[in-house]
């Protein structure tokens, strides 16, 4: 049994602004190889991410830009299973090589927290972040260093797979049934409420600045997602949906309130993440199944 953990780390709203990544190759039930950098994203830096990774713009100065270690990442990716805790990771990564030009890999990626849903009933609706995990599991990491985040995700999946009894082939079966048979009828009156099957399910999300799409419409689609919607940033609030030319915007701190609001939230040691329409949207459609691979 083999399969790779991943994780990155991001500069700022853009999912492809990759500025660290880390990769752990589990064989037989034990980590064998473990590989991390840090990565000059060609990007400026936004608050918001540096308070949460704590990687600032001179540590990046003379690292590697993505396409000089893209090879390297393939090879330890490709033709196999691939373990990320949560979509972000997965969605980050092939931006960052559309970025680049480049074609993404062929792999077979599994959602730990997925997993995680699946095989713990009292992290099934709550509580299945990375940190709150391996605290159950009594595994101690680095939290938001990719490459403690990447080997923590691979133990978690191990421990998922000594929990439920199951190999590595059947807990990429489970992870595509519901978590909860007799809940994974999503009725109408539920859906600003987040679908409680998906992936993103315990999410509060907010948006800010012009989207392409109209707000009601981003709402459905974060509410299948699983996410609950809200008007506005509060301290409930998890994940902050810009608008990709309000994105843009950010090097120059034309941020609005709502991106003000989190920002000072985030000073106060609340964990929000910010990401644009466009990869909102990647990870919606990654979910649904017609999105990147």
């Amino acid at each position: 049994m083999q399969f790779v953990a991943l994780d990155v780390e991001t500069a700022n709203a853009d999912m492809a602004s990759i500025c660290q990544i880390g990769v752990a190759t589990f064989v037989d039930g034990k980590l064998c190889d473990e590989w991390g950098t840090l990565i000059d994203p060609e990007d400026h830096f936004d608050y918001m991410n540096v308070a949460i990774h704590g990687i600032e713009p001179a540590m990046v100065r003379g690292k590697p830009k993505l396409p000089a270690v893209a090879e390297r990442i393939r090879q330890a990716l490709a033709g196999t299973v691939s373990v990320c805790h949560t979509h972000f990771d997965r969605i980050a990564l092939h931006r960052a090589y559309q970025k680049y030009g480049m074609s993404p890999i062929a792999t077979t990626w599994l959602d730990s927290a997925r997993v995680v849903r699946r095989t713990w009933k009292d992290l099934a609706w709550s509580g299945y972040g990375l940190a709150n995990v391996c605290s159950r599991i009594g595994y101690t990491f680095n939290h938001h260093d990719a490459l403690e985040d990447a080997k923590a995700a691979g133990h978690v999946l191990l421990a998922a797979m000594r929990e439920m009894g199951l190999d590595l082939e059947a807990v990429q079966h489970r992870v595509s049934q519901p978590i909860d048979p007799e809940r994974a009828s999503f009725g109408a009156a539920l859906h600003r409420q987040g679908n409680p099957e998906g992936d993103l399910f315990g999410e509060v999300v907010a948006f800010t600045g012009a989207l392409e799409i109209p707000r009601a419409e981003a709402a459905d689609l974060a509410a299948q997602l699983g996410c609950q919607v809200a008007p506005g940033v509060t301290k409930k609030t998890t994940l902050l949906v810009v608008g990709d030319q309000d994105a843009a915007k950010l090097a120059g701190h034309e941020k609005s309130s709502k991106h003000r609001k989190a920002e000072q939230l985030v000073a106060e040691g609340h964990r929000i993440r910010i990401i644009r329409e466009s990869d909102f949207k990647a990870l919606v459609y990654s979910s649904s199944g017609n999105g990147p691979q």
